[in-house]
């Protein structure tokens, strides 16, 4: 076996091991998960996650996970904990407790602030006689599983089960309380994340170039160049958009241009998006269509033209 294929083989072993771990975590689950999200959801504070070493590593992730799903959330370092940071736990917070041994002595502090105040705390931890779980008022047990170091010291199977656990609980609190993309993208504005979801509303101009369809071209071009989209809407009686000049329709038309009207040279049912949605459909649809901006129409106004989004607009924002 060449030395790559002893790498290949140790990956395939590693995920292939975690991955059957992750099956027995998953058939282990019952009615302690089900407590452990009923109680997050009755507190009235935040979840307050806690770990150390590897399992502080995942339960800072759990954490940042919690809170922006929906779920607030923070982790407090256990060892800080106990040089003054057990202020950052409130009486109506609950607790989220990780250690895979359930003997972390660096945990010992928390654990008896939550008991004395009476503040609930979930136990996440692989042996059930433990101090962590016999303690704690929901334990989740992680199923027994050899880590894939193949000496079993190095936490790997146990911090991606509990890793794991962590989304079950995260997702689970999210689609209870309705958590929507739109309420991820205000939690989330930044990143490739955030500009996914970036509505067309967002993006659009309010300042759109609109003529009637009775408008001399004359007049129709100057609201082109003064507007500066390269295109101008032609709007019925009932504020409707009709049709759409574009710089097509102008060399069609170019011959006795300026003896004509908007309404004799637009183009008829442009295609227009929703300002509901996601911009980067609209960049879909101009891309399909090879155009570079869109009319935007208001669902709540009869599909009446809001706005209107050039393509630039959407890739300056990261939405491509």
């Amino acid at each position: 076996m060449t030395q790559s294929d002893a790498f290949l083989s140790t990956a395939k072993r590693v995920i292939a091991q975690e991955a059957e771990a992750l099956g027995l975590l998953s058939d282990s689950l019952g009615t302690e998960f089900t407590t452990a999200v009923e109680t997050i959801l009755r507190a009235k504070g935040r979840t307050i996650v806690t770990g150390m070493g590897k399992s502080g590593h995942i339960a800072r992730k759990i954490a940042a996970t919690l809170a922006s799903t929906g779920t607030p959330a923070h982790f407090v370092h256990p060892a800080e904990a106990s040089h003054g940071d057990l202020g950052m736990i409130g009486d109506d917070d609950v607790c989220l407790v990780l250690s895979n041994s359930g003997e972390t002595p660096e945990l010992a502090d928390v654990i008896a602030y939550t008991r004395r105040f009476k503040i609930p705390m979930i136990g996440v931890a692989s042996n059930p006689d433990s101090s962590l779980i016999r303690a704690c008022d929901v334990a989740l047990i992680l199923p027994k599983a050899a880590e894939a170091c193949g000496h079993g010291i190095v936490p790997t199977t146990s911090t991606t089960m509990t890793l794991a656990l962590g989304d079950a609980l995260a997702i689970a609190l999210m689609e209870h309380r309705a958590f929507t993309a739109d309420n991820f993208r205000v939690l989330h504005p930044g990143g490739k994340l955030g500009s996914r979801l970036t509505k067309v509303r967002d993006l659009m101009h309010v300042d759109m170039p609109l003529v009637s369809a009775e408008t001399p071209m004359r007049e129709a071009l100057s609201v082109i160049s003064d507007k500066g989209f390269g295109v101008v809407g032609v709007i019925d009686a009932d504020g409707q958009l009709s049709g759409i000049i574009t710089d097509g329709d102008l060399r069609r038309h170019i011959d006795g241009l300026l003896d004509k009207t908007a309404g004799d040279i637009m183009t008829l049912n442009p295609m227009t998006i929703s300002s509901d949605a996601l911009a980067e459909k609209a960049v879909a649809r101009m891309d399909e269509r090879a155009i570079t901006c869109l009319f935007v129409r208001d669902s709540a106004e009869d599909g009446r033209p809001c706005g209107i989004l050039k393509i630039q607009d959407c890739l300056r924002a990261g939405v491509v």
